[in-house]
């Protein structure tokens, strides 16, 4: 297994004492600081969303949230880490949608992604967006779609990887609008955007956070969003759906799990508290700024979500017969 660089901070102070009911009765919760895994590396959208989770945590609880970035492995080691700890609802982690593409792309996980795991809600969703070069003479959803049924695999997509969020949503698309097109994975976003402005690749789907800036600065063609809505801050982009390919829905996410068998009432609790930090202007003015939409679903929305979720994405990998490389 690779090395795993492990960073660990201390969001806020807080007392570290341990709480109790009136004489005698059982502990409250928390009775000590909260350890909140990231399963990717220190930096990204994650650390954002769990710092501002932890500081409401914080002011709630009074008790420290210790953020823990364990990369690697495709998220897989933060998670397992989180599925195998003591379920007293002091330890939780922060999955996006690879845990539920892992759901069906590993043949085997150290972990159940369903049972081992509790979901707790839906932080937050963030649209895909559909851009090409502006060199592409196609100039919406429906040009594309016509320019490769001309020429079946003469045109290329990109992804941040195999197996990735944008790989799937892009075989999506290929499966869902009959057409054909030859798939370079990359090791992230950026070298992708070094071949798809000057027009090496034809099309690329990927978080809207990441790719604004170039859209912004005209040198990506935006031809829709993934989501089921448009975008508040993009009013007049059409969704990839309504613009040709009905149906068509992608969105990255961001969820809170707790290891299995944590108390319900623990839960609830971490779920009230969540979803009040959702309600907050700095947190929906922080999502915002990235195309991001604050959800706060209960846990029962939140495991439905997720089941859905690996549905729709295993059947895109067993239709692509994309394999784990």
């Amino acid at each position: 297994m690779r090395n795993v660089l492990t960073t660990v901070f201390v969001l806020a102070s807080g007392a570290l004492s341990v709480g109790y009911s009136s004489a005698g009765h059982a502990q409250t919760f928390p009775t000590k600081p909260i350890r909140f895994i990231i399963p990717t590396a220190a930096g990204g959208g994650s650390d954002q969303i769990v710092r501002f989770l932890g500081n409401r945590y914080t002011a709630a609880w009074a008790q420290q949230i210790v953020v823990d970035n364990r990369p690697g492995a495709g998220m897989v080691i933060g998670i397992d880490l989180a599925s195998k700890a003591t379920p007293d609802g002091h330890t939780l982690v922060l999955v996006n949608p690879s845990h539920a593409i892992n759901a069906t792309l590993m043949a085997k996980l150290p972990y159940d992604p369903v049972n081992d795991l509790i979901p707790i809600c839906v932080v937050a969703t963030q649209a895909f967006g559909l851009v090409t070069p502006n060199s592409l003479p196609a100039k919406n959803v429906k040009e594309l779609i016509a320019l490769l049924k001309t020429k079946p695999r003469g045109y290329s997509f990109g992804s941040s990887g195999p197996g990735s969020a944008s790989h799937l949503a892009g075989e999506m698309f290929l499966g869902m609008t009959g057409t054909e097109m030859v798939h370079i994975a990359y090791k992230g976003t950026g070298p992708v955007l070094t071949d798809l402005i000057p027009g090496r690749l034809q099309m690329y789907i990927n978080p809207m956070l990441a790719i604004i800036n170039q859209v912004n600065a005209g040198q990506l063609r935006l031809l829709g969003v993934t989501s089921a809505r448009r975008v508040a801050s993009l009013p007049d982009v059409p969704t990839v759906s309504e613009a040709g390919v009905p149906g068509y829905e992608a969105t990255s996410w961001y969820m809170v799990l707790a290891p299995a068998k944590t108390p319900a009432p623990i839960i609830n609790q971490i779920h009230r508290e969540t979803a009040n930090a959702l309600k907050a202007k700095d947190m929906l003015d922080m999502l915002a700024k990235g195309g991001t939409e604050a959800l706060g679903n209960t846990p029962a929305e939140a495991m439905t979500f997720l089941k859905s979720e690996i549905a729709k994405w295993g059947k895109v990998i067993r239709d692509a017969k994309i394999t784990q490389q």
